[in-house]
């Protein structure tokens, strides 16, 4: 099996037998392994080990593994794996140390041909028959301070005179990354440019490594999983097994969040307890125009968290998107408000209860509409993840404006 299957299995097993079946993994592969583990699921099994297997875990680690995993491991074994490395890997990882976890400079990838931008294309096409290197499509040239200088394609090669210099055959305008960029806009840009790799460079234009597709399709899937599991407040690092104490301590955050939103809700609607008490036929209703505000809310939200991540939304443009929702949600909220307002008025054959709900849709996919759009965009300025707080807040203000809205015109209209 390969290692992310022998991790996934390994974490579809409960923590009691978990180190049991470690044991029966071939000590070659078990760094594989590891570091194909998530985070919390590493941290877990590492406290079942006893230092001389750790010690003997980390004796070949590469710059490459401990950058990716150096986040979830304490800082002792981080030191012990670094001072087992050699000089070439422990350089390679104080280079990608400095960048954060989310900065396409710490994924680089270092296996690839790197030549000196002096050499003549027969002693390039030697160095590509000596490479097994996957993702090789092109020779980087540095200069004698290693400048990256730019990119010859194999293909020119192999269509050149051996004589010729390699510089001569470097594709102009060879697209490169900045160390600095995110991970996943490196993935977008990756797609974009067609190539299967791109040069990482850093501030002094010295050149780090490669950001190749396989990299970039890990970047976009644990982009996609953090958000599902942001979405419900979770951490896409968290261990299926992991303890009973540690679980319910980090879900019983949000639980906690949204008690305090439901009370606040709970106050508005005890506001109108006395409508209520004469019109029960409002209370039945209620859920309806709470949920109907909710879906169109999410709708709206989860198209603006994509905006965002995509950098389609600008103070530009801003206005018009909310302007263009507004509609949307007009249309929709008269559409359903009629619908809604004719089965209440068959329902419970009062006229005026079904204008009052009928209204009430309006009011709320309305409110949907314009929290849909600027709760995500404020928490991108407050540098709050909004796919992981919008919908907690969202659903909190659909809430509010439905009950506020249904009970405070179902008072002025039935009483």
């Amino acid at each position: 099996m390969d290692p992310d299957d022998v991790a996934l299995a390994l974490e579809s097993v409960p923590l009691a037998e978990r180190h049991q079946a470690w044991q029966r993994i071939k000590h070659a592969n078990r760094l594989d392994v590891l570091v194909e583990m998530r985070g919390e699921s590493r941290q877990l099994l590492l406290k079942q080990l006893d230092d001389d297997e750790i010690e003997a875990l980390f004796s070949d680690v590469d710059a490459e593994d401990l950058l990716d995993i150096a986040d979830s491991l304490p800082e002792r074994l981080v030191d012990l794996a670094f001072k087992q490395m050699d000089t070439k890997q422990r350089t390679y990882y104080q280079q990608g140390a400095v960048y954060d976890e989310d900065e396409v400079g710490r994924w680089v990838d270092h296996d690839l041909l790197i030549a000196s931008q002096t050499i003549r294309v027969a002693e390039a096409i030697k160095l590509f028959k000596r490479s097994d290197a996957p993702y090789t499509d092109v020779i980087y040239l540095v200069n004698r301070i290693g400048r990256w200088v730019g990119c010859v394609r194999i293909q020119a090669l192999l269509n050149a005179n051996g004589h010729e210099p390699v510089s001569s055959l470097m594709t102009e305008d060879y697209p490169f990354l900045d160390a600095t960029t995110d991970v996943v806009k490196a993935a977008e840009t990756l797609e974009r440019e067609e190539y299967v790799a791109l040069p990482v460079i850093d501030e002094n234009h010295l050149l780090l490594g490669r950001f190749h597709s396989g990299l970039a399709l890990e970047a976009a899937r644990l982009e996609l999983e953090a958000q599902q599991m942001s979405n419900a407040g979770l951490n896409e690092e968290s261990d299926l097994f992991a303890p009973v104490k540690r679980s319910a301590a980090t879900r019983g955050m949000w639980l906690g969040i949204n008690l305090l939103t439901a009370f606040l809700a709970s106050a508005f609607i005890s506001i109108f307890e006395a409508t209520l008490e004469q019109v029960v036929a409002l209370a039945v209703l209620m859920p309806i125009v709470a949920s109907m505000g909710g879906i169109a809310g999410s709708q709206t939200l989860t198209l603006i968290v994509r905006g965002l991540a995509l950098g389609q939304i600008t103070r530009a443009n801003l206005s018009s998107l909310l302007n263009k929702e507004m509609k949307v949600g007009g249309l929709n909220g008269v559409f359903w408000s009629v619908i809604i307002g004719g089965v209440v008025l068959w329902w419970f054959q009062s006229p005026m209860l079904g204008v009052v709900i009928a209204l009430a849709i309006i009011v709320n996919i309305l409110m949907a509409a314009l929290s849909g759009v600027l709760i995500p965009v404020i928490l991108d300025k407050l540098k709050i993840d909004p796919a992981l707080s919008g919908s907690v807040i969202l659903t909190t203000v659909t809430d509010i404006a439905g009950f506020v809205a249904f009970l405070g015109l179902g008072t002025l209209l039935l009483l």
